[in-house]
């Protein structure tokens, strides 16, 4: 039973009593930060984390600072270093934005510095006495370099770390025959680095590395975030303006040039219009040409066909009317025959009657006629201007009066054939040349 009991005690010591004795002497050192323990005897014991520190509570005296990298923003303000043709002063006011990130040295010596003159301090003040620091570099940077300086952009190319054959700050980097590279030293390839930077950040990094190393602290990195100035905003604003004035140039070109190019098409398309409406002009002047022959040609069949119809239709007329002129021409012939023969009937007639008669008859029919003869002749006689020539034997009073019984008794022959009824009332209204050769016949008689 005491057996167990010291085999438990043995075994318990080992799992609980060791360990606790174990970890008051080992301390647990975080990540970012730097554990510093000091001995009794003065010597001190650097434990950079993440791990295990050793210190024995009554022998040593320990701190832990931070290893973490500090950034610091700056705000400077101050004035170039720029002089006008006559070498007199002419600064100007610059605003410059930077960004400063240092952190703890990566020596022993750095460390402890660090420890006591820097993390020695409160946490605001710390933070104060960096941007103090790096604002007087700053200025003193800015006091160094004109505004051109400050602004201008680098020309100088990335040289290369290991070049053929180069100077570097003094240094030449010679290719043996052998083609091997003499590789050129940290310190030349920090001056080559710091050769490429910007020259405000190469001054300021150069005028507080000495400060920050009082103070056990090295300088990672600078970055200009803006450097501001009324001459360089003018500069900008003038730029920007060229700017926009070039690109309203361009912009203008390119507007000119597409609307010539529009233009150029659509005076290629008016051409090729023109052509095609010359070319429809043409076609169809040929095609009225060609429809006016057509025409003509109808015309001129029409006019044959015409011609052939009126030759054909005017020998048609002129037969019918040779044939209606000879068959009226007959018919009239056969009239005047039929007339002729009946007058000369007539008149034999009463010429026979006239000499069955005698003259008895006759002077009686002059006598029964002469109520309706006298007045007829007495106006005739009272009208008539009549000049009587005699000659002979007899007087111009028997002339005339033998004349006036001439005229009397055609007359009375004449009304006697009429009133005889010896001719036919159709012939004597038909013809009246019948008529009057009866009536010279009778007069002659």
């Amino acid at each position: 039973m005491s057996t167990l009991l010291l085999v438990l005690a043995i075994v318990a010591g080992v799992l609980v009593v060791i360990p606790a004795i174990v970890a008051s002497f080992l301390r647990n050192v975080e990540a970012g930060t730097i554990r510093l323990v000091s001995w009794l005897h003065g010597g001190t014991v650097i434990y950079r984390g993440p791990g295990k520190s050793k210190e024995i509570p009554l022998l040593t005296t320990g701190t832990t600072i931070s290893s973490k990298v500090i950034n610091v923003d700056l705000d400077i303000t101050d004035q170039t270093a720029d002089l006008d043709s006559d070498g007199t002063p002419r600064p100007i006011k610059v605003r410059v934005l930077a960004s400063a990130i240092v952190s703890v040295g990566d020596t022993d010596a750095l460390i402890k510095t660090a420890a006591n003159r820097f993390f020695a301090k409160r946490e605001a003040d710390q933070v104060n006495t960096l941007t103090d620091l790096l604002s007087s570099s700053g200025r003193r940077a800015i006091n160094l370099l004109t505004h051109d300086q400050l602004f201008s952009a680098k020309t100088a190319p990335t040289r290369a770390l290991l070049p053929a054959a180069s100077q570097v700050s003094g240094t030449s980097a010679m290719v043996p025959a052998t083609g091997h590279v003499v590789v050129p030293s940290a310190a030349q390839a920090v001056q080559i680095a710091e050769d490429d930077d910007d020259p405000l950040a190469v001054i300021i990094r150069k005028a507080c590395s000495r400060e920050l190393t009082d103070l056990g602290l090295i300088f990672n990195s600078l970055n200009i975030k803006v450097v501001q100035s009324d001459v360089a905003e003018a500069r900008r604003r003038q730029s920007a303006a060229e700017a926009q004035a070039n690109a309203e140039i361009v912009a203008a070109l390119q507007s000119r040039r597409a609307k010539e190019a529009q233009l150029e098409a659509e005076r290629m398309i008016s051409d090729k219009q023109r052509e095609l409406e010359q070319t429809r002009a043409s076609n169809a002047a040929l095609i009225a040409q060609s429809e006016a022959k057509k025409q003509e040609s109808l015309a001129v069949q029409r006019t044959s066909e015409l011609d052939a119809t009126l030759i054909a239709q005017a020998k048609a007329d002129a037969e019918r009317v040779r044939i209606e002129a000879q068959a009226s021409a007959e018919a009239e012939a056969i009239r005047i025959k039929t007339i002729a023969a009946a007058t000369a009937q007539s008149i034999e007639q009463v010429n026979r009657a006239i000499e069955a008669g005698g003259e008895s008859y006759f002077r009686y029919r002059q006598i029964e006629m002469l109520p309706q003869i006298a007045p007829v002749i007495a106006d005739a006689l009272a009208a008539a201007k009549l000049v009587t020539i005699s000659s002979g034997g007899d007087g111009a009073a028997n002339s005339t009066t033998n004349n006036i019984t001439s005229v009397i008794q055609t007359v009375l022959a004449a009304q006697l054939v009429t009133r005889g009824g010896m001719l036919d009332v159709g012939v004597r209204d038909g013809s009246a040349n019948g008529a009057d050769e009866g009536r010279a016949v009778g007069g002659r008689r």
